[in-house]
């Protein structure tokens, strides 16, 4: 049954809101300088609206109510002392064009974040503007090919990123105007060195590599595959999405990457539900320290006897200059600032630790039910096939089935190396309860593959709307369904 809008739930008369009395005079708009004759507004008391839209928000799933297993995202509970945090009043009610005096302990937290991030990845430098992971691989990428311009080598166009890379890596090379080539996996899952060795020359800016690749395995040819880009000239970035399984085990500037950017809302538990906010500072090596967006967060006078530290702000002398206002997502920073000041660094390792147990977990007892192609030590995440030899049952109709069993369905049809991907990431926050039960509902799904096909394909038969097709939705939208001659059946 649909869920009455609230025009619907509008009675003429009812009123929820009373305005004083106003204290300017009355002016009449000419008509001309209206859209519409008339804009209906419905008319129901605060408890209606309040009840509606609470009733609507029981039909969203969120990480407070369950298990997010989705592989690449890192959707980990958000502890609460965050948002307490980002809300002080010294943070909440301040702003960046302030006297730079009276934002002192926001530019202190700031700085401190750089110098964390620094310690945690092993780079010279971090900036903090960007706003997304997306945003930072932007921000990568312009100082590789700014690195390059500045020694004169301007032939360098080529990107190389392997087939088991995050797809928002060939976009970020594609909107500067390199050419992407891409490099495919071993039979092991790692980067092919033979195609690698054939795809550097002269012309490489550099290559994007996710390691832990998407595949959710470390790269075992790691050193070689540095080596490689480095001595043909080019640059290694590292993508720091999957960061979550190399907390306080290895850092990527140990390892040669040149530039990276981090995922805060994703490793460092900030809510990114919805698609934000997000937050991508980026650490580089020293040789590309003097690229980073302008401005970076300083000390501007040191520390005395009497007074603490003066903080400002400083601009690398080869910047690429503001790549967002002001200094990033301040509130994202802050929560982020919390959760390692409250893990430490033996916490921050033990959340790799229990992330990397966590998935080994599920793909052990997942594996005898659905055929995992790359059957090997995994880091935080795995991928297997959703599909079964002599039925139609496909990866959309297992995470459509999941939903039955009151699970969020695991990435689907990602990475694209895998025919009819599940994509499965637990995170370090989930007990063994909750691992067993879903991987319980995944085996029972197994079982339905062979005895009622057909449960699975009509899937999802519990939740309060049927099986959507997300293809039509996505071509056809309806923006604007509140008139009722556009409400649907």
């Amino acid at each position: 049954m649909r869920e009455p809008t609230i025009f619907e739930l509008s009675s003429p008369g009812r009123t929820g809101v009373t305005f004083p009395v106003s204290d300017v005079p009355k002016f009449d708009l000419p008509d001309d300088a209206l859209l519409r004759k008339e804009l209906p507004i419905p008319e129901l008391a605060e408890v209606d609206v309040v009840r509606h839209y609470t009733h609507l928000s029981h039909y969203n799933y969120s990480v407070d109510e369950g298990f997010y297993p989705l592989g690449s995202c890192t959707m980990k509970y958000n502890p609460k002392i965050n948002e307490d945090t980002c809300r002080l009043p010294g943070f909440l009610f301040t702003h960046p064009l302030q006297p730079i005096e009276t934002i002192q302990g926001n530019l202190a937290l700031m700085f401190e974040m750089q110098e964390w991030l620094k310690e945690i990845s092993g780079f010279a430098a971090v900036t903090l503007q960007p706003a997304a992971g997306a945003h930072g691989e932007f921000t990568g990428v312009l100082m590789m090919r700014a690195y390059h311009k500045a020694r004169g080598d301007s032939k360098r166009i080529k990107m190389l990123i392997p087939d088991a890379a995050h797809g928002t890596n060939p976009a970020s090379a594609g909107m500067l105007g390199m050419e992407v080539v891409t490099i495919p996996s071993d039979a092991d899952g790692n980067v092919d060195l033979t195609a690698l060795k054939a795809a550097c020359d002269d012309r490489v800016v550099g290559m994007m590599l996710t390691n832990p690749n998407t595949l959710g395995l470390f790269d075992q040819h790691i050193v070689d595959v540095v080596k490689l880009v480095h001595d043909c000239g080019g640059l290694m970035y590292g993508d720091g999405a999957n960061l979550n399984a190399l907390l306080g085990i290895v850092r990527p500037g140990d390892l040669g990457f040149d530039v990276m950017h981090f995922n805060l809302h994703k490793t460092f538990a900030v809510p990114h539900g919805g698609g934000g906010p997000g937050s991508g500072p980026v650490g580089v090596s020293k040789r590309l320290a003097d690229f980073l967006p302008a401005p970076l967060i300083c000390i501007q006078e040191e520390a005395d006897e009497e007074n603490p530290p003066l903080y400002g702000y400083e601009t690398p002398k080869q910047t690429i200059g503001r790549m967002k206002a002001f200094h990033g997502h301040f509130g994202a920073i802050v929560r982020s600032y919390t959760y390692i000041a409250m893990h430490g660094p033996d916490g921050l390792k033990a959340i790799s630790q229990y992330a990397v147990l966590n998935a080994n977990y599920l793909m052990a007892r997942l594996k005898k039910y659905y055929r995992v192609p790359f059957d090997r030590i995994c880091m935080h995440e795995f991928v297997m096939e959703g599909r079964f030899e002599g039925t139609d049952i496909r990866a959309l109709d297992i995470s459509k089935r999941l939903m039955d069993y009151k699970f969020h369905p695991p990435t689907n049809y990602f990475p694209l190396i895998v025919h009819e991907a599940l994509m499965i990431e637990p995170t370090e926050t989930e007990n063994k309860q909750t691992l067993d039960s879903f991987t319980d509902a995944l085996i029972a799904i197994a079982g339905e593959a062979q005895t009622n096909p057909d449960i699975i394909k009509t899937a999802p038969h519990t939740t309060p709307f049927g099986r959507m097709d997300e293809v039509k939705a996505a071509r056809e939208l309806v923006l604007c369904c509140w008139l009722p001659e556009n409400l649907p059946d």
